[in-house]
């Protein structure tokens, strides 16, 4: 991970249930804040190993990127952003994406942390006209 410039702290020895999270996240996005909070979940489970399962954790990531915590409360005890979190679940089943992170390029896919090159090398593969992808 240090390798490919994520932060990690390699004594981190617990997982969590990230389902309250990938709905904090839903709402991030209609916020404009995807990015921040996405950010904010991946340092908080990463780096400084909370329980990103409970909401009061939750709620102060929210916070500490500009949205209001009494609002992210609401929406992680009420569920409001459940169904589309079940959505974005059964679209990644119909790819045949179980696993996180999952590349999908053209009709491929690449499993886990990739190093760029393993990336590059997938769009490239991708991006080939077709006379030379069959060549190989």
């Amino acid at each position: 991970m240090e390798r490919e410039g994520l932060p990690f702290n390699a004594e981190r020895n617990m997982s969590y249930n990230s389902r309250l999270a990938q709905e904090l996240a839903k709402w991030g996005e209609t916020k404009g804040k995807a990015e921040e909070i996405t950010n904010a979940l991946f340092r908080a489970y990463f780096v400084d190993v909370k329980n990103i399962g409970k909401a009061e954790v939750l709620s102060k990531s929210a916070e500490e990127n500009g949205l209001p915590a009494d609002e992210a409360t609401d929406v992680l005890l009420s569920r409001k952003f459940k169904d589309a979190v079940d959505e974005d679940w059964r679209r990644c089943a119909a790819f045949g994406v179980n696993a996180v992170p999952t590349f999908l390029a053209g009709k491929y896919q690449m499993v886990g942390a990739q190093p760029y090159e393993e990336l590059r090398r997938l769009i490239e593969h991708v991006l080939k006209p077709p006379s030379e992808s069959t060549a190989e």
